[in-house]
């Protein structure tokens, strides 16, 4: 089953206006939604992303499941080309850092996900067959001082 480029530009979009205008997201949680505005790696070109985001503790977390595709989605290619980001989240705005997590603090934080998502066992399966792994990725308010 193919994904209509299209349809998702017009469905992110829409999600980034009602996000941004702070009411009611259709079809979504909004309690549940982050804004990641990334740099194009090839276009330059500051781009925003509606996501699911986790909270770890004080971790804010995004998980690039790219719903099981072979591929990581292009937002994750982006913060691997620069990890700058722009985050809006729960009525605020802070520019910060996106770090890919790894080793045991992977699989402890996979795991705990699975427990709160247990859709993502599904995608994580389809991206094995791809032989690619998913990313988790923290999202930290960078330090300016």
């Amino acid at each position: 089953m193919s994904v209509d480029t299209a349809d998702v530009r017009t469905t992110n979009r829409r999600v980034i206006e009602q996000f941004r205008a702070g009411g009611e997201v259709e079809g979504m949680h909004r309690e549940r939604l982050v804004l990641l505005t990334t740099t194009g790696r090839r276009s330059g070109k500051r781009r925003t992303v509606p996501m699911m985001y986790h909270r770890d503790g004080e971790r804010l977390l995004v998980v690039a499941s790219n719903m099981g595709a072979a591929k990581h989605p292009g937002w994750y290619l982006n913060l691997i080309a620069d990890s700058r980001v722009k985050v809006e989240v729960d009525g605020a705005t802070f520019d910060g850092e996106a770090l890919p997590l790894l080793g045991a603090d992977y699989v402890r934080t996979w795991t705990e996900l699975e427990k709160h998502y247990p859709f993502l066992a599904d995608h994580q399966a389809k991206a094995r067959k791809a032989k690619r792994v998913i990313p988790i990725v923290e999202l930290s308010e960078e330090d300016l001082g």
